[in-house]
């Protein structure tokens, strides 16, 4: 029997939530057959961003955005619902990934908000969301999830093939046919670009790289950010604006005399290097890479990523049927569907994980 799923994502980049509209059949095998967008307002990125740090009164801002989250979720489903002339009762469940404010595997949690109880009733569909948890209760990262996806939708028995997606972090999952299946975070990827850009030009991110590529990259500060122990970290691993945010990127400047357009060209070149650094190393004998996210509209960052790795066949999911901003919501409607049927979602080489687990939690409409 054929189901459809909705699929939710909104990432670390805070620039909206992302809905896709997935069938599949019994198998699991799946298509795409429509997304929606709808973009933060910028209040509510400035409360997602403010909740990112320890600060004050932080249980009731977070309820607070939660159940604004909810309502924006609640839009995003209903909108591809009318453009789809569909009804409540012709989606299985929405399957949503929440917004996360923190991720702190070392201390045993990560905490992705949205209140999916209003989400159901809103919607009145059945919800399933708190997709990490599980795998973090069985000794795992809780992250990247999207890897178990990437193996069973893009995973091909005659190339080598590395799935590169760049959000605000960057994280590739190998698939090579020989070798055990790796997924981890190779740094940051739009992330400190964006603040960057925001703060200093007034736009929420760098069109295509045109900012970073009037820049000079300052060999020295590339220098001190690369120095971060992260970089050197073994897999299984996963990072986010725990570490990798503004103040971050401000105490590796003190003491430096850094044009503001110099800065923006070396975070471009922090998160090329980062993930040409992580491919080398742990993807030897890679053939192709497929990149999806924000980060592959970035055409600068793009250019840097095949001059840094120019044996490498580098294009879009779009290449193996999937267009680039609907890979990450399609991953959570298939980690939805797994649930569904009480299948394992992580893979435990990835995350770290004890064993395979079924990851989320239901809230019923």
């Amino acid at each position: 029997m054929n189901q459809r799923l909705i699929g939710l994502m909104s990432g670390t980049s805070l620039d909206g939530v992302d809905a896709v509209l997935v069938r599949f059949n019994e198998q699991g095998a799946l298509r795409v057959e429509a997304d929606y967008f709808v973009a933060y307002p910028p209040r509510l990125r400035e409360q997602a961003l403010a909740l990112q740090a320890i600060g004050d009164n932080e249980l009731d801002r977070a309820a607070r955005l939660a159940n604004e989250l909810a309502e924006l979720y609640a839009q995003a489903v209903n909108g591809l619902l009318a453009a789809e002339e569909l009804k409540p009762a012709d989606i299985a469940a929405v399957a949503s990934h929440g917004q996360t404010i923190r991720h702190a595997p070392d201390a045993g949690y990560t905490w992705q908000i949205g209140n999916m109880a209003r989400l159901a009733e809103l919607t009145h569909i059945d919800v399933i969301a708190d997709f990490r948890s599980r795998d973090l209760a069985a000794g795992g990262q809780g992250a990247p999830l999207v890897p178990a996806f990437h193996q069973a939708v893009f995973g091909a028995p005659e190339q080598n093939r590395v799935i590169l997606n760049i959000g605000g972090i960057s994280n590739l999952t190998r698939l090579h046919p020989n070798q055990a299946v790796i997924g981890f975070d190779c740094g940051p990827g739009n992330m400190l670009m964006d603040a960057w850009c925001l703060r200093h030009q007034g736009h929420p991110y760098d069109a295509d790289g045109q900012w970073a590529s009037q820049g000079v990259v300052e060999s020295s500060l590339l220098q001190a950010l690369l120095d971060e122990p992260f970089f050197r970290q073994p897999p299984p691993k996963s990072t986010g604006r725990d570490l990798f945010d503004l103040p971050w990127l401000e105490h590796k400047l003190l003491g430096r005399h850094v044009p503001a357009v110099d800065v923006q060209a070396t975070l471009l070149e922090l998160s090329a290097r980062g993930i040409a650094q992580a491919i080398t190393l742990h993807c030897p004998a890679n053939q192709a890479i497929f990149v999806c996210g924000g980060g592959a509209r970035n055409g600068a960052l793009m250019r840097r990523l095949s001059a840094l790795l120019p044996e490498k066949n580098i294009a879009g999911t779009t290449a193996l049927g999937l267009p680039e901003h609907q890979v990450e919501a399609a991953a959570f409607a298939w980690l939805g569907w797994r649930f569904l049927r009480r299948l394992a979602g992580n893979l435990p080489e990835v995350t770290g994980a004890a064993g395979e687990r079924v990851l989320g939690a239901l809230y019923p409409k």
